[in-house]
């Protein structure tokens, strides 16, 4: 049976390459898609629970420990909550966490065409989900809240879990990306090896000049000015 499918393992077997700039490419449309959504009030609200909660972000709003109250759904438009929210720095937050997204994504894609870029992409693509990970710690709503039902709280993911669960994923995804932009940068450079070699090949031609200014200066076709002056752009290579 293996002997059936051996061209399409052959293929697969031999598809590194593609599958780390299709991966590349899925990373991006991501941070783009949702960085370009963090500008939509939806958007900004549905991620409140995360920065109120975070360790690491909650100082970037103005009140963290009130939004419970002033939660929506997505869809619904409460302009007395969505005055909290104004008031909550939750859009300009959201804003600059976008703006962060979208750079990232455009790094990360870049990475087709340019192997610096690709790589300082692939590496903040990586970091991201280890910060976005942590809010299944620190997060209450990304566990089934207790409200009668037996099955609640760990492991038990609520739709918001759940949706911070895939990131691990992209964690990985960007391991490999981050990986295969760091051959591309060690390919792109000499090694050692024929650095050394480079060396060796301009010492050999320093001491062949070397010889033949000796043999000029034997044979009196060369002056001592000029044998000074010879010797002076030896030295100099």
């Amino acid at each position: 049976m293996t002997h059936s499918f051996r061209p399409l393992l052959v293929w697969l077997a031999g598809s590194n390459r593609f599958g780390s700039h299709l991966m590349r490419i899925a990373i991006a449309i991501v941070f783009l898609w949702i960085g370009a959504l963090k500008f939509v009030p939806y958007e900004a609200d549905s991620i409140t629970p995360f920065v109120a909660n975070s360790p690491v972000m909650f100082f970037f709003y103005e009140h963290p420990k009130e939004y419970k109250a002033h939660l929506t759904h997505e869809g619904e438009l409460k302009p007395s909550e969505r005055a909290w929210q104004t008031a909550n720095n939750t859009y300009t937050f959201s804003h600059g966490l976008g703006t962060v997204e979208l750079t990232i994504g455009l790094l990360t894609l870049a990475g087709l065409i340019s192997r610096r870029l690709g790589f300082v992409g692939a590496v903040l693509s990586f970091l991201t989900p280890i910060v976005t990970l942590s809010f299944l710690f620190t997060t209450p709503e990304a566990w089934v809240a207790a409200l009668g039902d037996a099955q609640h709280g760990f492991p038990y993911l609520s739709g918001a879990g759940r949706l911070v669960l895939k990131d691990v994923m992209m964690l990985a995804g960007a391991l490999l990306v981050m990986a295969d932009s760091a051959r591309a940068l060690l390919k792109a450079q000499p090694s050692i090896g024929e650095e050394d070699s480079d060396h060796r090949r301009g010492g050999s031609v320093d001491k062949a000049a070397v010889r033949m200014i000796r043999s000029k200066v034997a044979s009196g076709s060369t002056s001592a000015w000029r044998v000074a002056r010879e010797q002076s752009s030896v030295a100099r290579r």
